[in-house]
């Protein structure tokens, strides 16, 4: 497998996917914006955002032969794109709308290889919550204090007991589609 990888995000969660998957990597935070233009549609914002993140360590490492990979990661539900909330009371309004009710969660890949090569592609899981009381809404959030997270949660932590059913690769929910993004490295590779 490809040694020599530069994770371009900060994630925690990203950073166990690579060990869980046995890659060698590095760490190099993207120092981006992440703004992208109103009214995108869940998939492009992702994928914009994978891509800026990986051109920024890029640009940042100059003529490195190193693999670089963005990812970002959001909740869409009704038309609006869950990020990671800023308040108490807006990761409140978050889970109250997952609620009892379907939502999806995207992840875009940027991977650019060290032979100029480009993939950028996305993944979708629709994950279903159980309906949650205000009380464990806010116990968790007090516990956990979700302010890094899409949507509020973690569902590889406390936040798997809210989930009624998932639909798509869990490790997707968790920040990063592992299997998919395998198969496209190796297709980069040959």
């Amino acid at each position: 497998m490809k040694e020599n990888l530069v994770l371009a995000s900060a994630s925690p969660r990203r950073r166990e996917i690579f060990t869980m998957l046995g890659l060698d990597f590095t760490v190099q935070a993207a120092d981006i914006a992440e703004a992208v233009a109103p009214g995108l549609p869940p998939e492009e914002t992702v994928m914009s955002l994978a891509a800026q993140k990986a051109a920024a360590v890029k640009e940042c490492m100059g003529d490195s032969q190193r693999t670089i990979v963005g990812a970002d990661t959001v909740v869409f539900f009704q038309n609006r794109i869950f990020g990671k909330p800023k308040s108490f009371q807006e990761a409140f309004s978050m889970l109250s709308a997952l609620s009892g009710n379907t939502h999806q969660v995207y992840t875009g890949v940027c991977i650019l290889s060290a032979k100029g090569q480009e993939s950028l592609f996305f993944e979708r899981t629709d994950v279903t919550f159980f309906p949650l009381t205000q009380e464990e809404i806010w116990n968790y959030i007090h516990e956990e204090k979700p302010f890094d997270k899409a949507g509020s949660y973690g569902i590889q932590g406390k936040a798997a007991v809210f989930v009624e059913k998932i639909q798509g690769d869990f490790f997707n929910v968790v920040g990063f589609p592992a299997a998919r993004f395998i198969r496209k490295l190796r297709t980069l590779e040959k």
